[in-house]
């Protein structure tokens, strides 16, 4: 029988390149909501320092990110056959990330993605490999579930990871859908958000989702409830997040920093707050952990440094006892 898990992360892992630029300008609109990052075009751009990160990705971030609060953790994955692949499954190992479920792709290389860091913001260029998805036999047993960015062409994939939680009903799931799967649209996700324990995505993706304009995240928040999740968590950067279980809707402020780079601030913030449900905190303490660990992944490079351990994790809540999720009204959303 192998060994049972507290997560089990599914999502494409990718080799991140950090860029920290510092001859750009921004172009903004008079809100600041739309910004354009503008480069010299035809011309070298020097940078000030490179950063590489071995195992990244959303599912990746997820797994070594509850390795380090202390749960057992394992990745689901395919990787190229090339040397940032095998680095990729090294660095998984070192991570103590159950690792049985990476497979290797004989034709294609690596994911790979560079990220342009101008003032704390990024800008992502990311290259997905096609891949031929197959869901993996005989998984270890697992308390959740962590499901998030695929490529293109998964669906029949994801049929097939329904089909195990249908058989699983006792499996906890967490659905933070990537790129590929939000274009989709909502009708071809509900099946999946039907089955999620906990639906997570950020306020941008939710509008995206929804697709009928922006609106006051506690309407978004409850909009997407009534599609069928037990939970619905929205974050909206600086402005904090907002989470509804059917019963109370709460709003947490993030805590205060100067960030350095915000790539993985949702991958922590999701992390952090699963984890907290792993070991059975309620949705207003797990919020909590999700901000402690986004707080300490902004101020460093890359998604995956700053992520904390169980007893930084106490020492970070703590720091911040007095900010605590406060309770929405929201029967008007």
């Amino acid at each position: 029988m192998p060994r049972s898990l507290h997560l089990l992360a599914i999502g494409d892992a990718t080799k991140d390149v950090f860029v920290d630029i510092e001859e750009a300008t921004l172009s903004c609109t008079l809100n600041t909501e739309a910004c354009l990052l503008c480069l010299n075009y035809a011309d070298k751009i020097p940078v000030s320092s490179v950063t590489q990160i071995r195992a990244a990705g959303n599912a990746a971030n997820a797994a070594v990110g509850s390795s380090r609060l202390g749960h057992r953790s394992g990745l689901v994955t395919i990787l190229g056959d090339d040397d940032d692949g095998h680095e990729l499954q090294d660095a998984l190992k070192a991570e103590r990330v159950d690792e049985r479920f990476v497979t290797f792709d004989k034709k294609r290389g690596t994911n790979y993605s560079t990220i342009l860091n101008f003032k704390s913001e990024r800008t992502l260029l990311a290259f997905h490999q096609p891949r031929t998805y197959r869901f993996p036999k005989n998984l270890p047993e697992t308390e959740w579930v962590y499901y998030s960015s695929l490529g293109e062409h998964h669906v029949p994939y994801e049929k097939q990871l329904l089909a195990y939680l249908k058989k699983h009903m006792e499996v906890r799931f967490l659905f933070n859908p990537g790129t590929h799967q939000l274009r989709r649209g909502l009708t071809s996700l509900l099946p999946v958000i039907k089955r999620s324990d906990v639906l997570i995505l950020n306020k941008e993706e939710a509008e995206h989702l929804l697709e009928d304009g922006a609106r006051p995240v506690p309407a978004l928040v409850m909009r997407l409830f009534h599609e069928g999740p037990k939970t619905v968590v929205i974050t909206d950067g600086q402005r904090g997040s907002w989470a509804y279980d059917g019963h109370d809707m709460w709003k947490l402020p993030i805590f205060p920093c100067k960030a350095l780079e915000r790539t993985g601030a949702g991958d922590a913030y999701a992390t952090g707050l699963v984890n907290a449900l792993i070991d059975g905190k309620p949705i207003a303490e797990a919020m909590r952990a999700g901000n402690a660990n986004s707080w300490s992944v902004v101020q460093e490079i890359g998604p995956q440094k700053g992520l904390l351990t169980a007893s930084e994790m106490r020492r970070v809540l703590k720091k911040f006892e007095k900010i605590r999720p406060q309770k929405v009204n929201h029967a008007a959303s």
